[in-house]
């Protein structure tokens, strides 16, 4: 598609989300609307993430978070747990460098741990590749839990012997996973479920939700320019007042 043709189907708004968050929910669901089983509803879900890292790139998304494995995922099936490693895996394998040729930053969030030596490896290895990388930061929560996150910054402020009365918000900011990263303006949730499911609960505090009913492989570079569409339509006040209130 040519650029007058983009810009015509997807026109400049007038206020666009520097850092947009992506809970990247239904992929079971559309599996089963296909008639497909789980894994092939994740499979589709990496998939997707290609063409949405791409559109952020295009509709001009500078920073995204996309929600890839939660700290309580670990308690659904062993065979489904084992199939999206291996999906994280095999995306590395294939991905990575076609996003570091279009300069694409990408970024880890929450803990490696209990991962397997191969993949905190692989990770590792995409992390260092890209970080110099300045088109679009992509920050990939895998194991990852906002409360953790929270948690993780207290005991590292511990550490460092910070006493408790020069603790301010600004601290516990840089000892976050995105430490350095604008908070999230606006937080995208696919497959119709009202919830925040401990996703960027620090960061999150004044973000702008954006609730759809498609499921995660059916969200497609047209869904994504509806968010950032209904988003730049929103008066975010901050807990203040517009001049007319």
């Amino acid at each position: 598609m040519s650029k007058d043709k983009q810009s015509e189907t997807y026109p400049p708004l007038p206020q666009c989300p520097t850092h947009v968050g992506i809970i990247m929910d239904g992929n079971g669901r559309w599996a089963k609307s296909q008639g497909l089983p789980r894994h092939a509803g994740h499979r589709a879900g990496v998939e997707n993430l290609r063409r949405v890292l791409r559109a952020a790139v295009e509709l001009s998304v500078p920073i995204l978070t996309l929600y890839a494995f939660s700290t309580e995922n670990w308690k659904r099936p062993r065979d489904e747990i084992r199939g999206l490693m291996h999906l994280l895996s095999d995306a590395l394998d294939k991905e990575v460098d076609e996003l570091h040729k279009n300069g694409v930053q990408l970024r880890h969030l929450g803990d490696l741990t209990p991962l397997s030596r191969p993949l905190k490896r692989r990770i590792r290895e995409a992390v260092e590749l890209t970080r110099n990388n300045d088109r679009l930061i992509a920050n990939i929560a895998f194991n990852y839990g906002g409360r953790q996150e929270i948690v993780e910054a207290v005991r590292s402020i511990v550490r460092e012997g910070i006493p408790p009365t020069e603790i301010t918000e600004e601290m516990i900011d840089h000892h976050l996973y995105t430490a350095g990263i604008p908070d999230v303006d606006l937080i995208i949730r696919t497959s119709g479920e009202f919830r925040v499911s401990n996703f960027l609960i620090w960061q999150g505090a004044y973000a702008e939700y954006y609730i759809t009913p498609k499921y995660w492989p059916e969200f497609d570079k047209d869904a994504f320019y509806g968010a950032l569409k209904a988003y730049s339509q929103r008066d975010r006040r901050y807990g203040g007042l517009n001049e007319d209130e």
